[in-house]
């Protein structure tokens, strides 16, 4: 067993030994040699007896415990007891110097000084101190074993802070133990000396300037020392001038003075003179160096555009052009790639617009140098009265394109206007564009369309309903016109005569109808007739010059004979789908349907209006009889007027009833004309004498008015004795009676 005991330690209780025995005996435990300072009890504890000193006493100590039982019987072993040292003395600096000086720029772990100090606790023996700066620094670092402390940073002394405090303090600490024991400081002073360690610097190093081509000689273009400087911090290290001009075409430049480094053109540049080769640019170096030793230097680069003044105007290679173009040539846009086939595109078609995009331009030059940029522009002409333009010319090549497809039917010359300009100066050329004719346009039938009907028993030979058709070409002769029907002409039993070399031709049937016999079972012929413009042309010019053809389509239905027995197939039903296809020339045809549609309901709600009024004017009377309820009113006061009353007894027989909506009871009426009352409960239809009064009166100016009244609204008993003189043909009563 080994124990370790720290010097200083007081005495106390280091250790328990433990034992055992067999026949759990007492056991009682001795401790040899007897000089030692320590001590062991009966139960097997060891104490020392004193406090240790690691630099005065031994470091080590040997125990032989021995323990032992009643019969005398032992057992011994040996318990290596060690002092332990510690740290109770502050180490010290035995290194002397405080300054130290050296130059800056030093290289990465150059040694500035060995600092070494001395422990008191390890005397006799190497100390084992540890050093270290007591801040972070960006400069040195020292060894923390060793003490030996080096550059660890650049030192640049022209530079922020040193460039004002050269001077650099440093607090080294010296320690006994990393962890934080004994320690000691010692401050260090470390002097940066300069040196002439920087070339002089331009910002910026490279400069370029513009001059005209007619520039004269002596102008002053740049003075190089207001960009230059020399960042070492002593004067003697700081000093520079500028030489060496040179470069190409350096002859045409000079430095006035090295000191200012003034750049002067010594002659003036003219870019159309060919001894100057065309140069736009010139390319300069100066050198500007240290006067002090090493002389570093560097290099400023001069760039000198000589900008070329435009004098002389665009001139083309043709006062005029003529181009002579198809007219199928396709329009086509900037953006397209230029000799892409189209779909459409025939290879004839496709030649021929290759040909003309590729060989149609203009160009023009002018005599400055170096060449201006010249762009080309469409000033006048190219317009047509559906198109404004419909030629594009590109800016930069001057390539002619064409924007819509050209007709020569409409325009066979186009005359254009095209100016090239250098942005400050202009030319003008004029291009003639002829348009050649080409077999573009297809025949126009008419009709184009047409159904008709005709006996199964029609004759061979026979003009069919007398239907012919008339074409027209705008580029093709009647004599080119070729008839064929491509569809529909099941069993060939029609034909057109002529079927070439002429604008009209006529529909003849063939062939007899053969139903009885099954040869035919179509009763109804849709027809396809194609109509060509090649007539004229042999079969090699057929397949290398352009066709074009019409088309018209005829409707036919067959019509059996009252004895011809139609054949069916049961249990099909032949659903035919027809629909109306209009071209977008057409726009018409929707146009008139729909004017037709408005006007048309325009005309049946006039007739439903004047329909409403009739009605009206001759139902008013009984619908106002019918909507008005007999309900007594109380009979306002009037002025006194002489009423003048002729009576007529009426037999009115009340022969319809129905119920008051406002007060819900019954009441009967008389549907021709008119008269009601209120029916009482249970009485049933009856004949009814009424009244029809007509009174005059007249007023207190003396004018008369007229108004016929319906029967009384009280009760017939009630009328009766209201009316006194029912028989008379006329009276006059007051109004009071």
């Amino acid at each position: 067993v080994t124990i370790y005991v720290l010097e200083g330690t007081p005495p106390a209780r280091i250790y328990q030994v433990k034992a055992a025995d067999p026949e759990n005996a007492k056991l009682k435990y001795s401790l040899l040699p007897a000089s030692v300072p320590f001590s062991v009890f009966e139960n097997g504890t060891i104490f020392s007896r004193k406090e240790f000193d690691y630099e005065k006493d031994p470091h080590c100590y040997f125990l032989n415990i021995t323990v032992t039982d009643p019969d005398g019987l032992n057992s011994t072993r040996t318990v290596n007891i060690k002092i332990i040292n510690i740290n109770d003395e502050r180490p010290y600096f035995i290194t002397k110097q405080r300054i130290y000086r050296i130059p800056e720029e030093q290289s990465l772990h150059t040694v500035v000084a060995n600092v070494s100090a001395k422990d008191p606790d390890d005397e006799g023996s190497p100390s084992r101190l540890f050093y270290s700066i007591q801040s972070s620094h960006r400069y040195f670092s020292i060894n923390s074993l060793t003490g030996v402390l080096q550059v660890t940073g650049r030192i640049d002394r022209d530079a922020l802070p040193l460039q004002l405090h050269p001077n650099i303090s440093l607090i080294v600490r010296v320690e006994d133990s990393p962890s934080g024991g004994h320690d000691n400081e010692l401050e260090i002073t470390i002097i940066i000396d300069d040196i002439n360690d920087n070339p002089p610097e331009c910002n910026p190093s490279t400069f370029r300037k513009e001059a005209n081509e007619n520039t004269a000689a002596g102008t002053f273009l740049l003075e190089l020392r207001n960009y230059c400087k020399d960042i070492d911090v002593d004067p003697s290290n700081n000093r520079f001038n500028f030489t060496g001009l040179s470069g190409f075409g350096s002859n045409n430049f000079a430095l006035e003075s090295t000191l200012s480094g003034r750049l002067v053109m010594t002659e003036s540049i003219d870019l159309e003179n060919r001894a100057n080769l065309g140069v736009e640019v010139y390319a300069l170096t100066v050198r500007v160096q240290d006067i002090a030793s090493p002389n570093y230097s560097n290099i400023i680069y001069i760039y000198i555009r000589i900008k070329p003044v435009n004098e002389f105007f665009p001139v083309f290679s043709n006062l005029s052009y003529v181009f002579n173009v198809p007219e199928i040539a396709k329009g086509t846009s900037h953006r397209k790639i230029e000799g892409v086939k189209d779909l459409w595109e025939s290879p004839a078609q496709l030649m021929l617009r290759v040909s003309w995009v590729h060989h149609r331009r203009v160009n023009a030059r002018d005599k400055d140098r170096p060449p201006s940029v010249i762009t080309y522009s469409i000033i006048a002409g190219g317009g047509t009265r559906n198109y404004a333009n419909i030629f594009w010319i590109s800016p930069t090549k001057g390539h002619l394109k064409i924007l819509a497809r050209l007709d020569y039917e409409t325009a066979q010359k186009h005359i254009l206007t095209v100016q090239a300009s250098d942005q400050e100066k202009t030319a003008t050329a004029s291009v003639t564009v002829n348009v050649l004719e080409v077999n573009d346009e297809e025949p126009v039938c008419l009709p184009n369309f047409y159904s008709f009907q005709i006996p199964v028993s029609l004759s061979v030979g026979t003009n069919i309903n007398g239907f012919r058709i008339e074409c027209q070409d705008r580029d093709s002769e009647p004599r080119s016109f070729r008839y064929f029907i491509n569809e529909g002409n099941v069993n060939n039993h029609f034909t057109f005569s002529p079927s070439a070399g002429s604008n009209t031709s006529r529909l003849i049937l063939k062939s007899r109808f053969d139903y009885e016999s099954g040869l035919d079972t179509n009763w109804i012929y849709r027809l396809r007739v194609y109509i060509t413009d090649d007539n004229l042309l042999s079969a090699r010019d057929k397949t290398t010059r352009l066709v074009k053809t019409g088309t018209v389509t005829l409707s036919i239905r067959v019509i059996p004979n009252p004895t011809t027995v139609v054949t069916t197939t049961p249990g099909f039903t032949l659903v035919t789908k027809r629909e109306n296809l209009y071209s977008g020339s057409a726009w018409y045809v929707p146009f008139v349907i729909t004017l037709g549609s408005l006007l048309l309901l325009g005309l049946l709600g006039y007739l439903g209006l004047l329909l409403a009024t009739w009605l009206r004017t001759r139902c008013s009377p009984a619908r106002r009889a019918h909507s008005t309820p007999p309900i007594n009113a109380p009979e306002k006061k009037k002025p006194k007027k002489d009423v003048v009353v002729t009576m007529t007894k009426l037999n009115t027989v009340f022969d319809g009833e129905a119920r008051d909506p406002v007060t819900g009871r019954m009441y009967e009426f008389n549907t021709q004309s008119g008269a009601r009352r209120w029916k009482k409960s249970n009485e049933p239809l009856q004949p009814e004498p009424a009244l029809q009064v007509t009174s005059s009166a007249k007023d207190d100016s003396g004018q008369g008015t007229g108004r016929a009244e319906a029967p009384s609204k009280k009760e017939p008993s009630e009328n009766r004795k209201k009316l006194t003189a029912e028989t008379k043909p006329a009276s006059k009563l007051t109004e009071g009676q």
